[in-house]
C-alpha cells in the first residue's frame, strides 16, 4: 500500500479524530487517550452509612489520594483535575481545590468542578480527555463525588421565575424524577413485575460479585470518623465495602414494598437507585505519555455522545445517546462486551435496554445503582473502574457506559480495556 492509499484509509477510518469501526478502535496508537488508574471509594447508605459523618470534600480527597498511591504518578505532572458534583453549593468548586491540596497535589495543579447532573462524573472524564486531545494539558484526572447525606434535599433546585414557569417544557425540568419516571412507566407499559425482576437481578449479581471479591480492585479503602447513632461514640473506621448490597432480595420480597410516588404506582425504594455517598477518580493521559512514564494502562477512552430528550422522558436518555455514540465510532451493539448503564430506575434502564435490543447478560454484570447506590456526581466516573476491571477479568475488550440525566438528557461513552 502506497503512502497516498494509507492516508486515504486513515481518513476513511477517522471522524473527528476518532477511529471508526471495531478493528480500528482496537488498534493501539501513540495519541490514544488512556486510563492508567481508576478507582472509587465504597458506596455507603445516605444518612446512615459509614460515610454519614464525612463531607464530600473529604471523600474526594480520599479518592484523589488513592489515585496517587495506586498510580505512583508524580503529582506535579497532573495539570488539571475536573470533578463532577451535583448537590453541593457551587458544585463544591472551592472545596474540590482544597481537597486536591490535602490529597497531595501541588498548587500548580488546577481544579474545576462541573454539574451535568447524573452524568457529571462521566463528563469530567470526557472533559479531561478532550483537553489532552486538544493539547491543552498532558495529564489530568476526571473525578466525581457526592455526599447525598449532607447535600440531598429540596434545596438542590432553586425557585423558577415566572418566565420559566410560563414555558411548558422549561417548567417540566423541575418535575421530580420519581414522579416523571412513574408516569413514564405507565405510559410505556413497564410493569412492576418486570421492574422488580430487573431490580432483584441487580441485587443478586452484586451480592455474588461482592462475595467473590470482584469490587476489591476498584474500591480504594479510606479511613473516616463515624459517630454511632445509638451510643454517640465517635471512632475511626476503614470503609472498604459497599453497604447497600443486600442478600436475599427476590421478586417476592420487592413485591411487598409500597410504591413511593403514587398509590397505584410501580416505582419504590427497592427498584430505584439508592441514595448514597461516594467518590471516584480516573487518571488520563496519552499512550505515548504513559509509556514514557512507565504507567500501566488499564484501557482507553474512545468517544462520548451527549443528547437531549423531553424533560418528562429523561429516563430514555441512554436509548438516544447509545445509538449516537455507535454512529460516532462505527460500532454496533454486538461489538460491545459489557454495558454499564446506570440504574436510576429499573423502569427506565429496562425500557432502554429492551428498545435497543441489548443482550441482558452484558448489562451491569456486577449489579448496578439499585444494588449499591448512585451518588449523583460520582456515578459516571465510578462506571469507568467498574467497567475496565470487569472487562479485564473476563477477557472482554469494548465497553460502554451510559446514563439518563435529569431535565431530559442522555450520555454514553466507549472504552477499550487492555
Amino acid at each position: 500500500m502506497g503512502a497516498a492509499d494509507r492516508i486515504a484509509q486513515i481518513g476513511n477510518q477517522i471522524s473527528g479524530g476518532v477511529p471508526k469501526g471495531k478493528a480500528a478502535i482496537l488498534e493501539k496508537r501513540p495519541d490514544d487517550i488512556v486510563v492508567t488508574a481508576a478507582l472509587r471509594t465504597a458506596f455507603t447508605k445516605g444518612g446512615k452509612g459509614a460515610f454519614k459523618d464525612t463531607l464530600a470534600s473529604d471523600l474526594l480527597a480520599g479518592a484523589l489520594k488513592g489515585i496517587l498511591e495506586r498510580s505512583k504518578i508524580n503529582p506535579e505532572l497532573v495539570e488539571d483535575i475536573v470533578v463532577g458534583n451535583v448537590l453541593a453549593p457551587g458544585a463544591m468548586a472551592t472545596e474540590a481545590r482544597a481537597a486536591s491540596l490535602v490529597a497531595g497535589f501541588p498548587i500548580s495543579t488546577a481544579v474545576h468542578t462541573l454539574n451535568r447532573q447524573c452524568s457529571s462524573g462521566l463528563q469530567a472524564c470526557v472533559d479531561v480527555a478532550n483537553q489532552i486531545k486538544a493539547g491543552m494539558i498532558e495529564i489530568g484526572i476526571g473525578a466525581g463525588v457526592e455526599s447525598m447525606t449532607n447535600n440531598y434535599g429540596p434545596g438542590a433546585v432553586g425557585e423558577f421565575s415566572e418566565l420559566l414557569e410560563s414555558h411548558t417544557e422549561a417548567a417540566n425540568c423541575k418535575v421530580p424524577m420519581g414522579v416523571l419516571s412513574e408516569q413514564m412507566a405507565k405510559d410505556r407499559g413497564i410493569t412492576r413485575a418486570a421492574q422488580d425482576a430487573f431490580a432483584a437481578a441487580s441485587f443478586q449479581k452484586a451480592v455474588k460479585a461482592q462475595a467473590a471479591g470482584l469490587f476489591k480492585e476498584e474500591i480504594h479503602p479510606i479511613k473516616v470518623k463515624y459517630t454511632d447513632p445509638k451510643s454517640g461514640e465517635t471512632k475511626e473506621v476503614v470503609v472498604d465495602k459497599d453497604d447497600g448490597i443486600r442478600d436475599g432480595v427476590t421478586v417476592d420480597s420487592l413485591g411487598k414494598i409500597r410504591p413511593a410516588f403514587a398509590k397505584d404506582g410501580s416505582i419504590h425504594a427497592g427498584n430505584a437507585s439508592q441514595v448514597s455517598d461516594g467518590a471516584a477518580a480516573v487518571l488520563l493521559m496519552k499512550r505515548s505519555t504513559a509509556e514514557r512514564l512507565g504507567q500501566p494502562i488499564l484501557g482507553k477512552f474512545v468517544q462520548a455522545s451527549i443528547v437531549g430528550v423531553p424533560p418528562l422522558l429523561m429516563g430514555v436518555g441512554p436509548w438516544k445517546a447509545i445509538p449516537k455514540v455507535f454512529e460516532l465510532t462505527g460500532l454496533t451493539k454486538e461489538d460491545v462486551d459489557i454495558y454499564e448503564i446506570n440504574e436510576a430506575f429499573a423502569s427506565q434502564c429496562l425500557w432502554c435496554a429492551n428498545e435497543l435490543g441489548l443482550p441482558k447478560e452484558r448489562i451491569n454484570p456486577k449489579g448496578g445503582a439499585i444494588a449499591f447506590g448512585h451518588p449523583l456526581g460520582c456515578t459516571g466516573a465510578r462506571q469507568v473502574s467498574t467497567l475496565l476491571y470487569e472487562l479485564r477479568r473476563t477477557g472482554g475488550k469494548i465497553g460502554l457506559t451510559s446514563m439518563c440525566i435529569g431535565t431530559g438528557m442522555g450520555m454514553a461513552a466507549i472504552w477499550v480495556a487492555e
